[in-house]
């Protein structure tokens, strides 16, 4: 596993100097999976009880059945996909939906590298794969959960289940900007098969899925019946509208490449659209007010994406200054904490108004760290992160079934001693 890591992260490095759409998001999270599983199995197999390989719940790729004939496509041509996990018990008409996050590509030339990748082709997706935390079917891990039916959408469009065909072809390429039909014939297909009949459904997304879960939010509302339950949860997907350190707009000249160039306009709120410049209501501080149902954001206040790509991207330093802070907040000076520092207070800043919704909760952790709800390390156990005693699972399952008002806001860093600190300086 440490080899595989260091193998990942070579990878991520090298992409990132090129074109860090495609790997800033996807490799960087692969990093992050491969080490959370290698750490959740090191802690297994120090436990009471043995870990049991096959207690994993491996669930297998369905391609969309009628995706050609509604011009579904990833982004190379082939078949978008989802896992399904079937519900049981009290939790056989209640749904869990997790769209998977993997960044965006905002060239031709990201696009056509993104293509030949998971992130862009069913061709290359693996078959069958592991859920664990929100998708989990055993109790300890997601106590509130566990027994509803559980769908795991594959992001393979590039532009958060947004982009559009009219801007396809351009410059003679064959790339499909299919995100908002994906999404359409992805509820068409799940409607058909159970979730028309949901009596409580929760939308969730990590990372660029959790931006297509804020943005498709009050639509997964609408298909649904009028007296379920419908709630949404973004992890890690309230990307800020920041400045680098360098006092670039990197992110906002990203995010505006990507909304032209694949057609973004028409999937974003119409209120937001009509306020301001199309691309700049991609960032979720612009629209979420606009969100009718209810949210939840889950984000850590020193997101580890956020810190290397928004605001320190490899441009923006000179002499590795901030090589190493950037990869291991351990590593990060008083003066590198002190900004920091404030980029959680931006963010705070960002959710001040979002924080007086009363329909709405939250969990801001001050972890280094990026998606937390979909590995069971961060999502629910024994060493997970927590805010006043309670889980990222405690937190959402309170604000779903409305036990609790779920407002949770974590002391600045270094306070909370239960945090998940992503490392990357291992094996460098």
């Amino acid at each position: 596993m440490a080899n595989h890591r260091l193998r990942c992260l070579t990878w991520w490095r090298k992409w990132a100097k090129s074109e860090w759409a495609v790997a800033a998001a996807g490799f960087t999270i692969l990093i992050f999976v491969l080490s959370l599983v290698s750490d959740s199995l090191t802690k297994s197999s120090n436990a009471d009880k043995p870990f049991d390989p096959s207690t994993i719940d491996w669930v297998p790729l369905t391609l969309l059945r009628d995706a050609k004939k509604k011009g579904a496509f990833c982004l190379d041509g082939s078949t978008p996909g989802y896992h399904l996990r079937r519900g049981f018990g009290s939790g056989s008409d209640s749904w869990v939906l997790h769209i998977e996050g993997g960044g965006w590509c905002n060239t031709i030339e990201s696009c056509s590298l993104r293509k030949k990748t998971a992130l862009g082709s069913s061709k290359y997706m693996d078959r069958q794969v592991q859920f664990a935390g929100i998708l989990s079917r055993d109790s300890s891990q997601n106590p509130d959960f566990f027994n509803w039916n559980k769908v795991k959408i594959r992001y393979c469009d590039g532009g958060s289940f947004a982009g559009r065909p009219e801007s396809e072809f351009k410059n003679g390429t064959k790339l499909f900007f299919r995100g908002q039909l994906i999404w359409e014939a992805l509820m068409d297909e799940l409607l058909s098969i159970g979730l028309s009949n949901a009596r409580q459904a929760l939308l969730s997304g990590c990372s660029a899925g959790g931006l297509a879960t804020l943005i498709h939010c009050d639509d997964f509302r609408e298909i649904l019946p009028r007296g379920a339950n419908v709630k949404c949860l973004a992890d890690a997907g309230f990307f800020l509208k920041e400045k680098d350190i360098a006092g670039n707009h990197t992110i906002e000249s990203f995010y505006h490449d990507v909304v032209h160039l694949q057609g973004v306009t028409k999937s974003l709120e119409k209120d937001c659209v009509a306020r301001m410049e199309p691309s700049k209501c991609f960032f979720p501080q612009e629209f979420i007010k606009d969100i009718k149902t209810p949210v939840f954001l889950v984000n850590p206040a020193y997101d580890f994406w956020q810190i290397q790509h928004i605001l320190v991207p490899d441009a923006s330093y000179l002499h590795g200054s901030w090589f190493r802070c950037r990869l291991n907040i351990l590593h990060c000076n008083p003066s590198q904490i002190e900004v920091l520092q404030g980029f959680r207070n931006a963010l705070l800043k960002a959710l001040s108004e979002f924080q007086q919704n009363k329909e709405g909760g939250m969990f801001i952790n001050s972890c280094f760290v990026h998606c937390q709800t979909w590995m069971a390390v961060t999502w629910h156990s024994p060493n997970s992160p927590r805010i006043n005693k309670k889980t990222i699972a405690e937190s959402v399952g309170d604000w779903y079934f409305n036990r609790k008002v779920v407002k949770h806001i974590d002391c600045p860093y270094p306070c909370n001693p239960t945090c998940y600190n992503m490392d990357f300086t291992r094996g460098l």
